[in-house]
């Protein structure tokens, strides 16, 4: 049953599951310890690398860093690496499945896992969104290499000025054109909505076949662009003058402010490590095993980032890469010459995006499922389809959330939103493995935090202090969804919790399986 660490406000708020009941929830089955060191590097690799490095990068540049974004990537990998070795110990402490949202339940106590169930909905809701934008800005390009021209109107963020070649697109009147609505992204959300309300299903032969395409894809763009700019190092080394620009005065506009912001962006690039800690109950020692997966994979792809961003902002000005499909850009910059290869780079772009955004809806409405379970969300949030086996309703509303917000809005505030969100995640993982220390120090814990206190410390610092770096409107509304979500715990949340009634959930229905892409994250 839950423990109740004391009575009134405060307890009550902190009531937590036992870890026997979360197992019971969970139904999980005896995982064998399979996974080498090596395997967990490979599955890191296949996380890390995808919608952030084939979206976001040429944002960070364009409006913060430079040339400089390069720094960018290695702050973000390094406060990934603070983290992820928090989630490590947490994975090999508590022998439960789920998301942190249940490492909160277990540990701190329900008001946490409530928070962290709101922020996960940025973390997986709109980093849906933001890969769907960026999907839409590869099919619009592929599409436009065979003369198929969807109208620009609606390939765009809602009264969002049309830019083409860096300028404003002016009207007949004068005035800038603006975009109407995202066609292409809303589109594909509300397909891959259809698909998981129905029931999708992979072989793990394709699954790993869209990572090592979308892998591929990453390394021919690095040997490729990177020979060119090589070759044409004497022209094009203009483009990295001045390597950090000037700061303009606004807060995160270049500079070394600009690049702590653009590390705030690029860190959507590095948030599928989750994954890799995630697999310490299959590791075969994982004392060992889980930091090398989770540094070793953090500073491969690290390296992979720096150089994609030094051949991206070589051959083309990054003035220019304020576009969701800035790796198109790049290639379309090699000249007409290499339009097959632009094509092969648009497709596996297109392919790893789609999935990435399958994923992510499909985590999103688990997270409900299991918040719904609970009683923290309506019931409704939990009824499963009696053909399909899938929780339908809850997998509408998701659908029609994330597609509504990939279609009207920019991929920049959507991105935003979503680093923050992960950010604050992650910093209240760091502090659970300081709380878990204090309560519990007897569990026995397959990998401890290496310098503890240290680590957790400057996890939770270097977070909250990257989400400071973070525009204004971004931080309000951070604030204010917070404080909604918070109110929204006293007025539901805390009122319908099953746990607080002293009611062991019961198993619930079987869904639909839907197993996800080895490694696909955003």
């Amino acid at each position: 049953m839950a423990t109740r660490p004391a009575e009134g406000l405060l307890g009550r708020m902190m009531l937590r599951k036992t870890v026997e009941q979360v197992q019971r929830e969970t139904q999980s089955s005896e995982l064998k310890r399979t996974l080498s060191a090596a395997n967990l590097v490979f599955l890191g690799i296949g996380c890390i690398i995808g919608a952030g490095i084939f979206v976001r990068t040429g944002n960070a540049a364009a409006l913060h860093a430079g040339p400089a974004v390069v720094i960018s990537f290695i702050v973000a990998g390094v406060i990934c690496g603070l983290a992820g070795l928090c989630y490590a110990e947490l994975s090999s402490t508590l022998p439960v499945s789920g998301s942190a949202y249940t490492y909160s339940y277990t540990t701190i106590g329900e008001f946490a896992a409530w928070v962290m169930g709101a922020l996960l909905l940025l973390e997986y809701g709109l980093a849906a969104s933001v890969v769907a934008v960026g999907w839409s800005g590869y099919v619009v390009s592929l599409l436009g290499d065979y003369g198929i021209n969807i109208p620009v109107e609606l390939t765009g963020p809602t009264g969002h000025a049309i830019v083409k070649g860096g300028s404003a697109v002016l009207g007949a009147s004068g005035a800038p054109l603006t975009y109407l609505f995202n066609l292409p992204a809303f589109a594909i959300c509300a397909l891959l909505g259809a698909l998981l309300v129905i029931g999708v299903s992979e072989s793990a032969k394709v699954n790993n076949a869209i990572v090592v395409i979308k892998v591929a894809v990453i390394l021919a763009f690095i040997a490729i662009v990177g020979w060119f700019v090589i070759q044409n190092i004497g022209t094009l080394k203009a483009n990295w003058q001045p390597f950090i620009p000037p700061a303009s005065g606004d807060k995160g506009e270049f500079g070394w402010g600009g690049i702590m912001r653009a590390a705030s962006i690029v860190f959507f690039a590095y948030i599928g490590f989750e994954a890799v800690s995630t697999a310490g109950q299959e590791a075969k020692n994982p004392a060992r095993d889980m930091p090398i997966g989770i540094i070793g994979s953090l500073v491969v792809c690290t390296v992979i980032y720096m150089l994609v961003s030094v051949s991206m902002t070589l051959i083309v000005n990054y003035k220019m890469l304020n576009v969701p499909d800035p790796v198109a850009v790049a290639v379309d910059a090699l000249g007409p010459q290499w339009s097959w290869f632009a094509k092969i780079v648009k497709v596996g772009a297109i392919v790893g995006l789609t999935s990435v955004v399958l994923v992510l809806m499909y985590g999103q409405t688990r997270i409900f499922y299991t918040m719904a379970r609970d009683g923290l969300l309506p019931r409704i949030f939990s009824s499963v389809h009696p053909r399909f086996k899938t929780p339908w309703i809850n997998t509408i509303v998701v659908a029609i959330v994330v597609a509504g917000a990939a279609g009207f809005f920019d991929i920049n505030t959507l991105g935003d939103m979503t680093s923050v969100g992960t950010l604050a995640a992650f910093g209240i993982v760091c502090l659970t493995v300081i709380y878990l220390r204090r309560s519990h120090p007897h569990l026995p814990r397959g990998f401890r935090v290496p310098f503890y206190p240290v680590v957790p410390v400057l996890g939770i610092l270097f977070c909250f202090g990257l989400i400071y770096s973070v525009e204004t409107r971004v931080l309000l509304f951070f604030l204010w969804y917070t404080i909604g979500a918070i109110v929204l715990y006293f007025v539901y949340g805390m009122r319908n919790s099953r746990l607080a009634k002293g009611l062991d959930e019961e198993p619930g229905p079987d869904m639909g399986e839907y197993v996800a892409p080895v490694g696909e994250q955003p």
